[in-house]
Order: structure tokens, then C-alpha cells, then sequence
């Protein structure tokens, strides 16, 4: 019989290997930020999302070969979860060797809801509030007679191998920047920052991430750095609270950051973003099972503590492809994927799974929002509201079991909520929503410009974050941009074609004609007139052939993640 410690031991260096293959990818950041190499950056990306299960599925196999007839014994799996608990216990980074068990113990149980005797589980307890360790980082003094020398000794102390176009420069713009910033904070704001010792990567910019001093407060702290053409230059200074949760926030993928230990940088970056959920800076920072797990824990202890708050509809349209669920003091969304689908929609429930799948994989571009997928939630079934229950039953039977008073979602999708962008407009005064169609157009271009159309691209579809920013979170029909077919719209020749309800010509499933975009938006006349003259590009072919040529050619163009106005002079 192969002891329990054996066991653990086995899953804690499994987690080990996969922690330090991890902080490998992770490291090629910076390489690929000096030398240009965006292609390879993506690359990365998908090569780190893919490898937690990678590791997973190498353990279960050691485990199997190991255990033999022994791996599904729930005795052997009870003691090994305590010496693996014991083994971990003085970890700061426990609670990610804990989710990595989890993974394994569910996979070999096929656990539905929770097994407490089999799993790590506590609802009621914030994991990193037992975090005091200090994260690692560089701390100046700012002189109020000489700022610049002081940011310049900031921008020296992170080395690359690439120059500074002109560093000095460079920290006088950061040191104006925090003054006009921080004005109303008194004579003399900024008495001090503090900067993470590691740096933060992500698309084409690396970041510095901490916070500013004045004499009494604080405020976040971030300066994006830029690689132009060999040379590396201080973009932007970020302050406001809104920018930097937007530059952390669940629509865009996530960051690269080699660090050491990740528990005691999340608990920093809370003191930054303390509206945050503490699932989404787990994910921004890559470790996206223990957002899952964080996320998990927070909702149903928040939904413990609700007894007489039911399940509902979310508000929207209804959908022709998911069901869509939410609890109303409760900022998430669940999606559960209907039995059959009505016309016009043409796929397959595999169809659905593969796209959201791709959107895990995407650079979501600040465009796209994350989605978790959850397997086997156990729900009490009298906290559905009636009429739910009763469209679950009827159009989702194939997703769902019950068992006693429970009832059990075999797969649902979980984002956050976001309003929807129909309602949003019509609820917003004509300056709001103005705002909002022109940011729906641009949130096209950006997804267009990462190879990415959204198929169907009504209102419904998208939603209005808090701050304000349109993004896209129904991924049925989204397609790559180069997979295409950007025609012309035929013109008619006779008058039978001229008065045909229907397409008088072949239209195939890749087709789409920009040109009758604006007929089937939704927008009233006075924001459709708006984004036809902001981004009228977007309803015609050639600029849809034009970007396909430079996708295919490894040609991305630069999608900045803050407005023009953050940038420097």
C-alpha cells in the first residue's frame, strides 16, 4: 500500500514542476518585449494558459502507475489530503497547491458539487487575509526641488537590454504627470512611490505597478513602458483608480509577471484596487484555477449568506443559444447551454463549447469578457425562482441532473455582469449613450484589429462595464477575421431582383457584407449617424480586406489600453 505521505509528496512536486515551467514562459516576457517579438508573446500566451492541464493530466497519470488498483480508493485519498495539508501548511502560495489537489481529487472522483473529505474547502475564510509576508519592491523618496533625478533613478533600477530614448526626458514627463495629477492633494503631492520589484508584461507594453505617496494618502502607480523600434520610452502614468482596475480588469488577457510568490502580490495589488474581487487579480496575474476556485468560494459564501434571495433571469434579451441565470445582489452571470437551438442559429453544442474555448485562448484586447467554466455546480433547488426552474427544466434538461433537493448544472459558463448594452442606451441621457455607441464601434475595430469578428454583432450581445466601456460577451458565432469572406453587396440588375425579400445571389456560411451592417444594429438614427461618422470604415469591405491582408501577414496593429489623453507628452 503506498503511504499517504507518498502521495502528497507526489502532488506537491507535480504542482512544484508545473510552478517553475510556469515562471519559465514567464520569463520569455521580457526577451520578447526587447526584441519586438509579439508573434512569439501570443504564442507564449496559449502555450502558459494550456499548460496547468497539461500538468494535471502528467500527474494523474504518475498517480495511476503509482496507486495501481489503489487510485480511486477514498480512503487513501482522505489521508493523503491531510499529509498533503501538513506538507504545504508554512506555503505562502498554499492555496494554489491546494487548488492544483483539488483538480486531481475531482478528476479521479468525478466529484459533483463538493466531497469535503476528499477536497480542500473553505468558504469561509479569505485565504490571503493569513498573508503578512511583504511582496518584494523597490521604495524612493521624492525631492520636491529634483523629481527627475529621482524617476530617473525609478526608470534606471529596471534593467533591459534595450536603451531608453532619452531616460531623462523620460522622468520628467512621469514627475509632471504625478504633479498635475496629484495637484489637489496640496503644495507639494508627491513625497514618495513604491514600485513592485517585478515587472508586469502584457501585448506590446511592460508595466511598473505600485503606488504614490503624498503626506496623508495614497493612490495607485503605474508606468507603461514602450519598445519603439529598439528604443524604450515612457508611455503613460496611470493614477485614477478606474484606469488601473481597467488595465486589470476581466476583458483583457492576462499579465505576464515573473514573481517569486504570487499570495503576497495579490494582497498588495487589493491595497491598490480595493473594489476588486480577489478572483479577478488572481487571473490578471495568470493563475486562473485559483481565480476559479476564489471565485467559487466568494459566490457561494455570499450565497449562503443570502437564504431568501432566489435565482432569476438575467436581465437582456432572452437567447436563442444559453440560458442565462443570476443572483441580483451578486455581480456574476451564469450561461448554460440550451438543448436545441432556435433559427436561425446553425451549430452544434460542441460548436459553442469550441468558441468559448477559443475566447480562453484569444488576446481579449480589453474587448472580451473572461469566462470560467464550471462543471458539476450544486445548486438547492428552491433557490431557483419558479419560472427559471421551470425554462432550465424545459430547454436545458441535457445540462442539468437533480439529486434530492438539489439540482446539479453539468456545464455552465460564468462571467461577470455587465449591463447590457440595449438597455444601457436606452436608460442613459443622450450625451451617456452617445458615448456608449461610439465605444460599441470601437470595440469592433480593437476585436477586428486582434483577428477577432464577433459574428453577430447586436446590441444584446455586448454590455457596458461600470466604467463605462463596451465589451462583447456572447461568443456563439465569433469567428477570426481571417476566416472571413468580406464581399460587396450585389447590386440588382432587374426589377424581380430589386424586390426580392430574400438574397437573390449565393450567400455561404463564411460570407459577410459590411455594407448591411447598419440595418440590422439596433441603433436609434441619431447614435447611428454618430458611428457612421467616427467609424465609417467599419461598413466597408476594403477596410475588412485590407486588415485581413496585414493578419495574415503577422501584421497586429498596436491596441493601446488607455485613451490617448494618458499618454505623455
Amino acid at each position: 500500500m503506498v503511504p499517504a505521505d507518498a502521495i502528497a509528496r507526489l502532488i506537491h512536486d507535480a504542482f512544484a514542476d508545473y510552478h517553475a515551467r510556469f515562471a519559465e514562459i514567464t520569463r520569455r516576457a521580457k526577451t520578447r518585449f526587447e526584441t519586438q517579438d509579439w508573434a512569439a508573446a501570443r504564442a507564449d500566451a496559449v502555450e502558459r494558459i494550456e499548460l496547468y492541464d497539461q500538468c494535471i493530466a502528467e500527474c494523474a497519470l504518475r498517480l495511476q502507475s503509482v496507486l495501481l488498483g489503489q487510485a480511486h480508493d477514498r480512503s487513501r485519498w482522505m489521508a493523503a489530503r491531510g499529509a498533503f495539508e501538513a506538507l504545504v501548511a508554512g506555503q505562502i502560495d498554499r492555496e494554489l497547491y491546494k487548488t492544483f489537489y483539488n483538480t486531481l481529487s475531482r478528476r479521479f472522483f468525478r466529484i459533483r458539487g463538493v466531497d469535503p473529505a476528499l477536497e480542500f474547502v473553505a468558504l469561509d475564510v479569505e485565504p490571503t487575509d493569513a498573508i503578512t509576508h511583504p511582496v518584494a519592491r523597490h521604495s524612493y523618496a521624492v525631492s520636491e526641488q529634483r523629481p527627475t533625478e529621482t524617476f530617473a533613478r525609478v526608470l534606471a533600477d529596471y534593467g533591459f537590454d534595450v536603451p531608453y530614448a532619452h531616460r531623462t526626458r523620460c522622468a520628467a514627463a512621469i514627475a509632471v504627470r504625478l504633479q498635475d495629477d496629484l495637484a489637489h492633494w496640496g503644495a507639494q503631492p508627491v513625497r514618495a512611490i513604491e514600485l513592485l520589484d517585478t515587472v508586469f508584461y502584457r501585448e506590446r507594453r511592460a508595466y511598473l505597478v505600485g503606488r504614490v505617496f503624498g503626506e496623508h494618502r495614497f493612490s495607485p502607480c503605474v508606468i507603461a513602458l514602450v519598445n519603439d523600434g529598439g528604443q524604450l520610452k515612457a508611455e503613460a502614468v496611470l493614477t485614477r483608480r478606474a484606469d488601473v482596475a481597467h488595465l486589470f480588469g476581466t476583458s483583457r488577457s492576462y499579465f505576464h509577471a515573473d514573481l517569486a510568490t504570487v499570495g503576497d502580490a495579490v494582497v498588495f495589488l487589493r491595497s491598490l484596487l480595493p473594489g476588486k474581487p480577489i478572483d479577478e487579480i488572481y487571473t490578471v496575474l495568470g493563475r486562473a484555477k485559483q481565480g476559479k476556485t476564489e471565485r467559487y468560494r466568494t459566490f457561494f459564501h455570499h450565497f449562503a449568506a443570502q437564504p431568501d434571495e432566489q435565482l432569476v433571469h438575467a436581465e437582456g434579451t432572452r437567447g436563442m443559444v444559453m440560458a442565462v441565470f443570476t443572483l441580483p445582489s451578486y455581480p456574476l452571470v451564469f450561461k448554460v447551454i440550451r438543448d436545441r437551438f432556435a433559427y436561425p442559429k446553425a451549430m452544434s453544442r460542441q460548436d459553442v463549447e469550441d468558441k468559448y474555448d477559443l475566447v480562453f485562448h484569444l488576446d481579449r484586447v480589453g474587448r472580451l469578457l473572461d469566462t470560467q467554466t464550471f462543471r458539476y455546480l450544486r445548486f438547492p433547488r428552491a433557490r431557483f425562482a419558479p419560472a427559471l426552474l421551470d425554462e432550465l427544466r424545459e430547454s436545458c434538461g441535457h445540462s442539468l441532473s437533480e439529486d434530492g433537493d438539489d439540482l446539479i448544472v453539468h456545464l455552465c459558463y460564468v462571467q461577470r455582469r455587465l449591463r447590457p448594452l440595449n438597455l444601457y442606451l436606452r436608460e442613459q441621457k443622450a450625451e451617456a449613450a452617445r458615448a456608449a455607441a461610439l465605444d460599441y464601434g470601437q470595440a469592433i475595430k480593437d476585436m477586428a484589429r486582434n483577428n477577432i469578428f464577433p459574428g453577430d454583432m447586436l446590441l444584446k450581445n455586448f454590455g457596458v462595464s461600470r466604467h463605462g466601456r463596451v465589451v462583447f460577451y456572447d461568443y456563439d458565432e465569433l469567428r477570426l477575421v481571417t476566416d472571413c469572406r468580406f464581399r460587396d453587396w450585389p447590386q440588382a440588375t432587374t426589377y424581380e431582383e430589386q424586390m426580392a425579400d430574400a438574397p437573390w445571389f449565393h450567400v455561404d456560411a463564411g460570407d459577410v457584407f459590411p455594407e448591411r451592417f447598419p440595418q440590422f444594429l439596433g441603433l436609434p438614427e441619431t447614435q447611428a449617424k454618430a458611428l457612421k461618422a467616427a467609424h465609417g470604415d467599419l461598413f466597408r469591405p476594403d477596410w475588412w480586406r485590407d486588415l485581413q491582408s496585414h493578419l495574415a501577414a503577422g501584421d497586429y496593429p498596436d491596441t493601446p489600453p488607455y485613451p490617448d489623453t494618458l499618454r505623455l507628452a
